[in-house]
Order: C-alpha cells, then structure tokens, then sequence
C-alpha cells in the first residue's frame, strides 16, 4: 500500500541551488533501472490523465501524487497501481524526496507559477499545465527559475505538436497564401444559465482548503471556489480566455513567428449565466501584431455553429485562406480585376471605371493535410498531449529544449492576460513584446504584478529576484 506523508509548516524548507547536469551526468543521477521517478502535483480532470499517460512510458516511474483533498489523493495513488508511489499531502514533501526527479504540476491555475519555480529551485525538472499564469510577472519569475537552476520545464499547450500543425505552419511560411493579415478563432458554447450558486460553508474536513488556496487571496469557502470551477473566478484564473484561448493563441504564435502583440483591445463581461462565477461569459479580443490582427470571440451562452472561426484558426491572406484543427484546410481566393468589383447599379457615367471581362481564377490551389480534430479541446486527433509528454521525458535526458518551453508558455500566458486586463480596465493596453512591459499605461503596468499571500511570498522572494 503507497505511504502518505503531511507536513503542515508553509515555511520548512530551505531551497538550494541545483546543479547543472549534463545528459551522461544525469543519466548516472537516475540509478539502476534507468528510470525517471514522475511525482504528480494534482489529481483533477487532466492530472487523470497525465497518469494515465505516463503509466504507457516504460522509462518512467510513477513513483509520487500529493493532492490536498484527500478522497483524489487516495484515488490518484490507487490509479497509479505502482505500490511503491509515495502520497503526499504537502507537495513540500514531494519536493524533498530524492526519488523524484520531476513533477507533473496539474493545479488550478493560482498554484501553477509558485510550484514550478520552488520545483526548479528543489532540482526538479517540470511539466506545467496551462495557462502558466494569472498575471504577467510570474512568466518572468519562471522563467529565471528555470534558468537560474537549468531545469527542462515544459507547459502544456501541446497542439503545436500535431503534424498538421508543423505542416500548416510551413504553407504560410511558404508565403503561398500571400500576406496573411487577419487571424481568427472562436469557443463557443451554451450552458445557460450555468452552474449554479454555492453557499458560503466550511470547508469539508478532508480538503485543506487553506493549502488549496496558497498564494492567492484569502477567501470564504464556497464548493465553486474549489474543486474544477475555480476557472471561474478572478483570483485563481482567467476565465475561457486562458484556458481554450491557450491552446490557440500558443500555435498562432509559433506559426506566425512573433513574440507577442502591440496592442489589445478586449470588451465583454458576465453578462448571460446566472451563478456565482465572475470572469466573462461574452468577450470579444482584438490583438494587433506587426503586419496582422488577431481576434478571439468567446460565448458561453449561445453556441451558434455559423462562424467559420469556430472551426479552428482562420488564417486568411491576399491568395487564400488556412483553416487549422489539427487538420488543416486551404481554401484558395480568388484572382479579379479589382475594377469589376466595384458596385455597378446602374453604371458609372463617362470618366468613371471602366468593367473588363477579365474572368475570377483561383490564386493558388486547393490542399489539406494532418489530423481531424476537435477545435476546442484538440481531442479526436493525434494525442498531442501524449507528444509534449514524451518530448518532456526525452528532453530531461538530453538537456535539450522542448517545443512547449517555459518561456514559449509566458509569450502565450501575456497576450491571454493582456485581453483579460483590457477588458477590466475599459481600454487599449500597448505593448512592447521585447521588453515584455506595458507601454505609457500605469494601472496596466500595475496588474502584471499581484502580491503573494503570506507565507508564501517569502518563499517566492527567498527563490528569485521580484
């Protein structure tokens, strides 16, 4: 029967540096059997299935799981069926165990910046799940973390793993489609009027609701502000925008090739459900790139199937058009004189344009490729995930750098949160994507820092440079 350790002091341990490895000299670090000890931090909807994935890797062990509900902490180590995994109650424990040598951060999303950068810190190697943060400065923390104690971290938008992915973004470097200038998504959906209200309580005896909620605000108890629907409020996420617009905005940004926007403009609100959650249920996101515009539509309460965005990434260009979901289309446009599609009525009088019988012909050629699958939750498709966790795992053996890399995980967490901050604040955010900073925008640059909650932003502080 796998053990379970606690701990209940927030300020035990004393960080140390880890020391830089090579391949060969971590390789010698690993032991005998050659095995990756995995601990999982997080046993919700996709902390299942990460077990489920890394129980198919034979060089891995799946020897640790810490949850701070003790009914999954349970669950998650009978589901590991590896009667040697270790249960831990406080991650700290976790962190402590030389028989781990990487941690699997499947949290909500408050946790995910705080665990990695005191797992780097612990000589662990990480796979964080996204979004990778709440606010902007935490990228920035992780990413000197992950530096400073050269550990392969990894973050889970693992799309831009899938073939059709790689392929789509070769077509548009191809130049194919001429000037891409407009990029387009959607995540619809209808679930009104929502879930429901949730009473202020106590929290169920079994759930450390106080360890559950670490580094964010202090609030009452209520079941919302915990298991799964924490997506809902402000202080542990952003809402649909960092969650679905993740996995989209991660591989518009590879594909484009560009770090991030200059500007964003987002509206909307809660405007349609009829619970206690608090980030929107309509937005609308503008983000201006150098050369091109992208935009994001999010409804929660109508799931109107007509707009082609919602079929994927909608890459149109002056030649023609990319649709991307895993599969991708293109979809020529059409070659005219641009005389003949000015109005005619009832003709222009004398000096006027002159219509030709030049006839439409397609500007390129029709193509598809890659994998079908599902536009919102990459399902149905390659298992991409089952990729960026492989690609993890190799990488912690060869010191390499992965496709989904920390600092890839903090351009696509900024222009998440920059549309969250445009919308709260009423107005355009400028940005300059090189000096990762709001331009002439004070109160902007203000929310891209949030203060810890005590104690833990003395264990931030005692790990790197605020």
């Amino acid at each position: 029967m796998a053990s379970v350790s606690e701990s209940n002091s927030p300020t035990r341990r004393a960080f140390l540096g880890a020391t830089a490895l090579t391949a060969a000299s971590y390789n010698r670090v690993l032991g005998a059997n050659d095995k990756i000890g995995v601990g999982f931090i997080g046993f919700g909807l996709i902390g299942k299935q990460h077990v489920t994935d890394f129980k198919k890797f034979d060089d891995v062990e799946l020897a640790g799981m810490c949850d701070v509900y003790k009914p999954r902490l349970e669950e998650g180590l009978q589901y590991m069926g590896n009667p040697r995994a270790k249960g831990f109650s406080d991650f700290r424990k976790m962190l402590d165990d030389k028989d781990i040598q990487a941690v699997v951060v499947a949290t909500p999303d408050h946790w995910h910046a705080l665990l990695t950068i005191m797992a780097c810190a612990a000589g662990k190697d990480v796979y964080v799940e996204k979004p990778m943060t709440v606010f902007n400065d935490e990228g920035k923390w992780m990413v000197q973390a992950a530096r400073k104690y050269n550990r392969i971290v990894v973050v889970g938008t693992q799309r831009r793993h899938g073939k059709g992915v790689g392929e789509a973004k070769k077509v548009i470097e191809s130049g194919s489609l001429g000037k891409v200038h407009s990029v387009r998504m959607a995540s619809y959906r209808n679930i009104y009027p929502g879930f429901g209200k949730t009473k202020v309580e106590d929290p169920p005896s079994n759930f450390d609701y106080d360890m559950w909620q670490g580094p964010a605000p202090k609030r009452p108890y209520q079941a919302h502000r915990g298991l799964y629907h924490f997506r809902w409020f402000w202080d542990y996420s952003g809402g649909q925008m960092t969650n679905l617009g993740a996995h989209m905005i991660d591989q518009i940004l590879w594909i484009m090739n560009v770090k991030g926007p200059t500007q964003v403009q987002c509206g909307g609100g809660r405007f349609a459900l009829e619970d206690d959650g608090e980030t929107p249920d309509t937005q609308d996101a503008v983000w201006t790139f150098p050369g091109f515009t992208m935009t994001m539509a999010i409804r929660e309460a109508n799931a109107m199937r007509g707009d082609p965005a919602t079929r994927g990434q909608l890459y149109q260009g002056t030649k023609g058009n990319l649709v991307l979901s895993g599969a991708y289309e293109v979809i020529p446009e059409m070659k005219i004189d641009p005389v003949n599609d000015i109005p005619r009525f009832m003709g222009h009088p004398i000096g006027g344009p002159v219509y030709t019988d030049v006839k439409p012909e397609p500007w390129i050629q029709p193509s598809k490729g890659g994998v079908t699958s599902d536009a919102r939750y990459g399902t149905g498709g390659e298992d991409t995930m089952a990729m960026n966790e492989r690609n993890w795992i190799d990488c912690i053996r060869s010191r390499k750098r992965p496709l989904c890399e920390v600092e890839d995980g903090h351009r696509v967490a900024v222009t998440c949160n920059l549309a969250n901050m445009s919308m709260r604040l009423g107005r355009a955010i400028h940005w300059d994507p090189e000096k990762d900073a709001v331009v002439g925008d004070k109160e902007a640059a203000a929310m891209c820092f949030r203060p810890y909650r005590a104690p833990w932003d003395g264990v931030l502080r005692s790990i790197v440079k605020v």
